[in-house]
């Protein structure tokens, strides 16, 4: 399949790695209303292409996104006066539901500044790694806004809830080493090898594991992580075990390692994802 083109970001796919940048480096790639739409398309191609085992997303120059387009002045956030948009409905929130419902993996490569939906979008990505030099900030309480992007859910599940009140309340801007050492990113890296330890880190999640078990595995732990009781793991567990144990995958799977080779797997993403659970399911907005 062949990528699509793009306006306010870049889709570039090699050897399996889906690259989204963010590509308004002019504005330091503050986010609009149509980057949401460009993003939530670019993840719609990622999902439907087999040729893709993970994505990475990252900024071109010298920014990640520097936030929401304050070229509307104080009228930025008023969604009354934002022509052609859902009004009921938090454009950040739509982006990262989106990511949230990926069957790839999704790595954040934070390679400047990140601040309110720029740090926001990073929270459904299953991994994040940054700059020494990147700078985060979830500054909504400074702009006269609360956090946006379904960041109550996500940032509480990633840092705490004391941290995430701390960072939120104050909405100061903070370096990579206390993102860090809070738990927002997995590593640093100095800013020429971040893109490349980015890539590394896909291969290393997606090259000899079978893409439709990675695709299940990454819905199962990110909607079971906030399940009541183990009972609803167990449940959904059982299905797919028992899904994935009489697949080709996991012939493939026991037969290359008995045979000490590489696997290669047949079951593919687009076609084979089993029935008994929807993988991209979504409650509805009311």
């Amino acid at each position: 399949m062949t990528a699509p083109q793009f306006s306010t970001i870049s889709l570039d796919i090699d050897d399996g790695i889906a690259t989204l940048w963010l590509d308004r480096p002019e504005k330091m790639n503050a986010f609009t209303p149509q980057m949401k739409d460009e993003i939530i398309a670019a993840f719609d191609h990622t999902d439907a292409n087999d040729d893709v085992r993970a994505v990475i997303v990252t900024g071109r120059g010298r920014a990640f996104c520097a936030g929401a387009d304050l070229s509307s002045g104080g009228d930025t956030f008023d969604y009354d006066k934002r022509a052609g948009e859902d009004h009921r409905r938090d454009g950040g929130g739509q982006t990262t539901l989106r990511i949230f419902r990926s069957l790839k993996p999704v790595i954040g490569a934070i390679n400047g500044a990140a601040v309110g939906i720029g740090a926001t979008m990073q929270l459904p990505m299953d991994i994040r790694i940054a700059s020494e030099t990147a700078k985060f900030g979830f500054v909504f309480s400074r702009r006269g806004i609360t956090p946006e992007a379904a960041s109550s859910w996500f940032l509480t599940r990633t840092v705490g809830l004391s941290t995430a009140l701390e960072w939120c309340y104050s909405g100061r801007v903070f370096p990579a080493s206390e993102a860090r050492e809070r738990g927002l990113v997995r590593s640093l890296h100095a800013p020429d090898d971040l893109y490349p330890a980015a890539v590394a880190l896909a291969h290393e999640l997606t090259d000899e594991s079978a893409p439709v078990s990675v695709a299940m595995t990454r819905q199962m732990l990110w909607r079971m992580h906030a399940a009541g009781h183990p009972m609803d793991a167990h449940r959904i567990d059982s299905q797919a075990i028992i899904s994935r144990g009489k697949s080709a995958d996991a012939h493939e799977g026991v037969s290359s390692f008995l045979e000490k080779r590489t696997a290669e797997f047949p079951n593919k993403v687009s076609t084979d994802m089993p029935d008994f659970f929807d993988w991209q399911a979504e409650p509805p907005f009311d």
